[in-house]
């Protein structure tokens, strides 16, 4: 991890007060990659209870984003073992702060690579669209914080592993 990882609610309140400012300029090459979740926060900046970031760090619950050419694709998932809960779709980059908007088009359920289900979802109203509203990142690119359209948030380590 780098020595500019924002550890706790406060460093993190501060990242966002500055973003919503100046805005990160962040840009969508920058996002490419698979982001491990690290730390929530409530939506004031409480710690989350360490069962709730414990267990989502061992079902490995991730944020891949995808660049090609121009377009974003997006997937959120958990996995306990061999079996994985994945949802995919697309996404966009809005503004200066930016707001990552996305939403998802499929759910699917594997079992090592044999897929179990996998379904069509609706699509939300333009009004509801699920979104991550960007805070900040490491000078490396190895960390990215966001707050959600519920109000907590969250802090990713890119998974160097995750080569694309």
């Amino acid at each position: 991890m780098t020595s500019d990882l924002p550890l706790d609610a406060a460093a993190v309140l501060e990242l966002e007060r500055q973003a919503r400012h100046q805005g990160t300029g962040l840009t969508l090459q920058q996002l490419d990659g698979c982001w491990r979740l690290n730390t929530t926060w409530s939506r004031q900046g409480a710690t989350a209870p360490k069962a709730s970031s414990l267990l989502l760090r061992a079902l490995q619950a991730s944020l891949e984003l995808e660049v090609d050419a121009s377009d974003l694709r997006i997937a959120n998932q958990v996995s306990l073992g061999p079996l994985q809960l994945r949802f995919e779709g697309g996404a966009t980059l809005l503004g200066l702060r930016p707001l990552l908007q996305f939403s998802f088009s499929t759910v699917q359920l594997k079992l090592g690579s044999t897929r179990l289900l996998e379904r069509t979802l609706a699509q939300p109203k333009p009004q509801r669209m699920p979104f991550f509203a960007l805070i900040g990142m490491g000078e490396d690119a190895s960390w990215l914080c966001a707050r959600g359209r519920g109000g907590g948030l969250a802090l990713w380590v890119k998974d160097p592993a995750v080569q694309r």
